[in-house]
């Protein structure tokens, strides 16, 4: 009733530093969070509202909260830390805390990201920015790091989502996502902060996904995004919030830490402690293949809390704990490419349309017709659409001619792979594991490099459904020491297709 009576920052700022919005107008309650900041403090703050009460009272009290405080403790400003300091608005009328909360966040993420790439403050030994997807894993990882006595931040990414392909509530990308994060981050006491990443996300990942399909590639598009994208957005996020460390809640390990780092849980191995990346103790759940493209300067102010956990214990201390994600749905593997397949995004994201083309066997006899070479993938067995006396598989596809090439699964057989783009942390001269796909078998070869950033995989086991544009991963006693991305295939010493 106070804040009824007396809102605080009612009728906005003038020329603020910053404003967010949420709601909608269909809803019948719409904010605006407006902000002035000055040497890490927010000075001052005002809102505009078009709702009800509670969303008015919820608006005041954030305004209260905001105005003088130091900006982690903005980032502390949740639904649930609004409706605590309104003493309880009950379930019908909590809508107005999360609406006011989210245009809370957009004020915050919009000051951010106009610096996202500045130096930021200096970097603290004992801060680190956790990557909150809103899943249990990053919750898990980031109450691990905080219960060890590090300064824990959250950081969630806002990434390009479709609405018409993906459901909400599986995508790491959908609206829902962001604000368990939040909350999550409220029950752990913790700061807070989205970051607006959807343009980078699709010019980098979405945009490198369709035109390698187009071009007749299979991309992963996971190992782009995990591997590369997130990790340059994180660490410009990190120098904004003064965090030295880096973590998030894939399966996986870093080897190799430096000295002196002992709280990462880390074992120091490899030439003069340089990080690798190892696989994790739950094989089932290892996430080292999507995260095979990362750096070495990257690798060393990176924690991976989760890596010698298993899912039933993540999802155990989640539960134990009471926090909001504990019963969270696991992401799909592609979260933008949604129900449907890739052949549907495809041709809604690119404007690609159905297209008469031939399958063609080995020897280039016509076998079959199809409507576009894009719905096709090498390995690919079911919907051919081909009579054969026994089994063909997709052997290749060419984009420039339109032609799926099929043949038997003994055609599919390779034994050599060239790659480019390789990062090598090592080259050892003995048989490594090679993993050509995230939980495919691991085959045993040898790594020549013929480059400096190209090299040639000779197996001792022969490769199945190997596609030119997948990623290459070699493992020397589970830590990965190369990857690169494949451009050629062939059946014997030196590559043919």
């Amino acid at each position: 009733m106070r804040h009824l009576a007396s809102p605080v920052g009612a009728g906005g700022l003038a020329a603020p530093d910053a404003r967010g919005e949420a709601g909608a107008e269909g809803c019948g309650d719409v904010v605006v969070i407006e902000i002035r900041v000055a040497d890490g403090r927010v000075t001052d703050a005002g809102f505009r509202v078009r709702g009800c009460g509670a969303t008015t009272a919820a608006a005041s009290a954030a305004c209260a909260a905001l105005a003088g405080a130091a900006m982690d403790d903005a980032l502390r400003v949740s639904a649930t830390s609004l409706d605590r300091a309104l003493g309880g608005l009950g379930p019908e009328r909590r809508h107005g805390a999360e609406i006011v909360a989210d245009a809370v966040a957009g004020a915050l993420e919009a000051w951010h990201g106009e610096r996202l790439g500045d130096p930021g403050i200096a970097l603290r030994d004992d801060r680190v920015a956790v990557a909150m997807s809103g899943g249990v894993d990053s919750a898990v990882a980031a109450l691990l790091l905080a219960e060890q006595g590090l300064d824990v931040v959250g950081v969630t990414m806002r990434l390009w989502h479709d609405p018409v392909a993906a459901r909400a509530e599986r995508s790491c990308c959908a609206p829902e996502t962001v604000r368990l994060a939040r909350e999550t981050c409220a029950a752990l006491g913790i700061p807070h902060l989205t970051i607006d990443a959807a343009e980078r996300f699709r010019r980098e990942v979405v945009d490198a996904f369709a035109r390698g399909y187009a071009e007749g590639l299979t991309p992963n598009p996971c190992i782009t995004c995990n591997g590369e994208v997130r990790f340059r957005i994180l660490s410009e996020a990190a120098a904004l919030l003064g965090a030295r460390w880096m973590a998030t809640g894939h399966y996986a390990q870093v080897q190799g830490a430096p000295d002196g780092d002992s709280h990462r849980g880390v074992t120091v191995t490899g030439p003069a402690g340089a990080p690798v990346l190892g696989q994790a103790r739950d094989a089932s759940k290892d996430q080292s293949y999507m995260l095979a493209r990362l750096d070495r300067d990257t690798l060393a102010r990176i924690i991976l809390p989760l890596g010698d956990l298993t899912k039933d214990e993540v999802r155990a201390i989640a539960a134990e704990r009471g926090l909001p994600a504990a019963d969270a749905v696991e992401s799909q593997d592609v979260c933008f490419v949604g129900e449907g397949g890739y052949g549907p995004f495809l041709e809604r994201y690119s404007g690609l349309a159905p297209r008469p083309g031939r399958i063609v066997d080995a020897q280039g006899h016509e076998v079959g017709t199809h409507d576009g070479f894009w719905r096709y993938t090498v390995g690919q067995r079911r919907g051919l659409g081909v009579a054969a006396g026994e089994p063909v598989y997709v052997l290749a596809t060419d984009a420039e001619r339109n032609v799926v090439v099929v043949g038997s699964r003994d055609d599919l057989a390779r034994t050599t792979i060239a790659l480019e783009q390789v990062i090598a942390h090592e080259v050892p001269d003995h048989a490594l594991d090679v993993r050509i796909r995230h939980h495919g078998r691991p085959l045993r070869g040898h790594l020549r490099m013929t480059g400096d950033a190209t090299g040639e995989v000779v197996l001792e086991d022969v490769a199945e459904a190997v596609a030119p544009g997948q990623t290459a991963a070699l493992y020397d006693e589970g830590r990965l020491v190369a990857a690169g991305t494949i451009v050629r295939t062939g059946s014997g010493h030196g590559t043919e297709d």
